[in-house]
């Protein structure tokens, strides 16, 4: 059946094995108007094509992605509420976007400029100012509700030992991947969070390209962030980051570092964690890399 849909869970406790086609790819067998018949047939012949189907997630699953997609939506909100007060420049106040610095010194540009400014001016900043606030709580609040899941789950606590992932990467891979059956390779992780280059090209003649961008931009921001803190906070990164730092820029070390290491090594951990004898140790030889991972 087409994705998303409602009725997955009732068809599979009938006994009934249940694909999920992304839309996109149904979409291309519809011929003539859209109506329930032709969207019947352009599912009957998706399904006989060599795709790739999306993985049926549990109850659990959806509902720690419904706490990081309404954690996402609290950020864009409080960072927008940010912007929004960033208009006082305006009018002379200089104010750093670091939410300490907002804190400290917002009240008392506020109190400076109830001389000089319409109050009507003031409300509404006043306003932006504890909306700004009561996000805060609310994301804090999510974050203690994440934490918690990711202390409850034995699979995030092994992806919380390596390095640049925490609770945020850990709760979000798992309730996508599970137990990382719906990918074959680390390569296909990379892929659905698009950390892999752009290829294009025609006789013969490839030519790659950065990253694509189109895939889980949620995921792909969460791996290169930490990949990122890693490499800053590490004291002794090890050979591999090293010669990373000194191979590639700034801005694209972090995206090799989430995407040949990070993403592919939550892939195999969650693979792994199934098979007796598993063993995860860091390499001090090595510093942290593809290799430091045993089996």
């Amino acid at each position: 059946m087409e994705a998303p849909n409602i009725g997955r869970g009732n068809w599979k406790k009938l006994g009934h094995k249940v694909r999920l086609l992304q839309a996109r790819f149904v979409k291309a067998f519809v011929m003539g108007n859209k109506n329930d018949v032709m969207d019947a047939r352009a599912i009957w012949m998706a399904v006989q094509q060599p795709s790739k189907d999306i993985a049926v997630k549990t109850e659990e699953q959806q509902s720690v992605l419904v706490l990081h997609r309404s954690r996402r939506q609290l950020v864009k909100f409080r960072t927008s509420h940010i912007n929004t007060l960033g208009t006082l420049l305006e009018f002379g106040e200089i104010l750093h976007k670091d939410r300490t610095a907002m804190d400290r010194k917002l009240p008392t540009a506020l109190e400076r400029m109830k001389t000089n400014l319409p109050p009507y001016l003031i409300t509404v900043l006043e306003y932006q100012y504890n909306r700004l606030s009561e996000l805060g709580m609310q994301i804090d609040g999510l974050d203690k509700q994440i934490n918690s899941v990711a202390r409850q789950s034995e699979n995030c606590k092994r992806l919380m030992e390596i390095p640049g992932v925490g609770p945020l990467i850990a709760t979000a891979v798992v309730a996508t991947m599970g137990e990382a059956s719906a990918f074959k390779s680390g390569r296909e992780f990379d892929a659905y969070v698009c950390l892999v280059p752009k290829q294009t090209g025609s006789g013969g003649k490839v030519r790659m390209l950065g990253i694509s961008k189109r895939g889980d931009t949620y995921h792909r921001t969460l791996f290169i962030h930490g990949a990122r803190a890693a490499a800053l906070l590490t004291k002794e990164p090890g050979p591999w980051i090293t010669e990373l730092k000194k191979r590639q820029p700034t801005g694209v070390m972090p995206i090799s570092l989430g995407a040949v290491d990070r993403s592919r090594v939550c892939l195999r951990i969650l693979k792994c964690s199934l098979v007796s004898g598993f063993l995860c140790t860091e390499n001090p030889q090595l510093g942290w890399g593809p290799e430091s991972f045993q089996l």
